[in-house]
């Protein structure tokens, strides 16, 4: 059990605890160390995006964009004189053991390696990697082991007009009844667990990849490519995979994210091509069977 597991006591006590953290910790320092800028997000965290833009993928003739399945991350929050740190590192297959050993020689954890999608070309996998201790430390192995792949470490350059997407986003939001945005040719949703997470007795924010991501790339006359992941507890797993079943969206993977999460969640991954009507039908029925935040 990890040292602040004993501090875990309410929400408010961790809300006092992150905010005390998160005045305590120079994220300047971090971004410097991690040799790119990250975003302060809801719940103290600070989030990294590092899209695997140099990769050129494709899946059933659709070209991936880096933020439909393509978008490493990683996510600090405080804790204690410190952090916990979770991410998702996106990876070729000869990537996978450089990265790897780099980062394990400096402590950091390794709690899964496994596929996303399936008939990806050429072939990616994704490395769930987590930490704790002082976040310049940690951000400093993190660059080492990524500087062994070839993730692009360059900001992108910033919009010069408002977003915009070939799709009736309206539409899918209510049918969602959730509200998405757009980010780099994709339309995104992040929905919420209604359950508090911890992972060790560290509370978990969405923000750090708890919860269910459903991602639509338009391909033209009203169709799309979705992808993502549901976040699931064990009853809801099976129920969920016929609801997606049933309406066309293929399952390409079922696995953990974390090793010692509470409660246990299984992760959902997803894919299909063919109109957003269909598929967003298909997805509000696996949606209903999960136990979320309305409206997020």
């Amino acid at each position: 059990m990890h040292r602040f597991a004993s501090l875990i006591a309410g929400f408010t006590g961790i809300a006092v605890s992150v905010a005390a953290g998160a005045a305590d910790i120079d994220w300047n320092k971090v971004d410097q160390a991690l040799g790119k800028p990250g975003t302060n997000q809801p719940g103290g965290v600070h989030k990294y995006g590092l899209p695997r833009s140099d990769l050129k993928i494709a899946v059933d003739g659709v070209a991936i964009k880096p933020t439909l399945a393509l978008g490493s991350w990683i996510a600090f929050i405080p804790e204690g004189s410190g952090a916990m740190f979770m991410g998702d590192l996106v990876l070729t297959d000869t990537e996978i053991s450089p990265v790897m050993k780099r980062l394990i020689e400096n402590g950091i954890e390794i709690t899964a390696v496994h596929n996303h999608l399936l008939r990806t070309s050429p072939a990616v996998f994704y490395m769930h990697v987590g930490g704790h201790g002082d976040p310049v430390k940690l951000a400093q192995t993190l660059h080492a082991g990524l500087a062994l792949s070839q993730t692009p470490f360059t900001a992108a350059a910033p919009a010069t007009s408002p977003p915009t997407i070939d799709l009736d986003t309206a539409a899918i939001d209510a049918a969602l009844n959730a509200k998405g945005t757009i980010n780099g040719g994709v339309y995104q949703f992040n929905i919420a667990r209604a359950e508090s997470i911890t992972e060790g007795g560290m509370a978990v924010p969405p923000s750090m990849g708890t919860a269910i991501a459903i991602n639509f790339q338009p391909t033209g006359s009203g169709k799309a490519a979705i992808t993502g992941d549901f976040v699931l507890l064990g009853k809801e797993v099976n129920p969920v995979l016929k609801a997606m079943r049933d309406n066309g969206i293929e399952v390409t993977a079922l696995h953990s994210h974390m090793i010692d999460d509470s409660p246990h969640l299984f992760f959902m991954h997803f894919w299909a091509i063919d109109d957003v009507t269909k598929l967003t039908h298909g997805l509000k029925a696996a949606l209903d069977l999960a136990n979320v935040k309305h409206g997020s």
